[in-house]
């Protein structure tokens, strides 16, 4: 018969350790500066914040808030 314990696996060095204090701040900064970053993309006509690059401006806000959600699956 196997034996039965009340010990719980180990896990490994840092798997269940909180964030530090700057990661939710960073994560929100993310996705608020990428929600910006389209919301001026609009509202300038589609001129600014980089003109030259007419509608990749859409992909760099995208992108940029893309990193905060990315962040929030390591959030603890």
């Amino acid at each position: 018969m196997a034996r039965e314990t009340d010990e719980t696996p180990e896990r490994p060095a840092g798997a269940g350790a909180p964030n530090p204090v700057w990661f939710k701040p960073i994560m929100v900064g993310f996705m608020l500066l990428g929600l910006v970053w389209i919301i001026v993309f609009y509202l300038t006509d589609q001129q600014f914040p980089i003109p030259d690059i007419d509608a990749w401006n859409l992909m760099i806000g995208f992108g940029i808030a893309f990193i905060g959600f990315l962040m929030t699956t390591r959030w603890r």
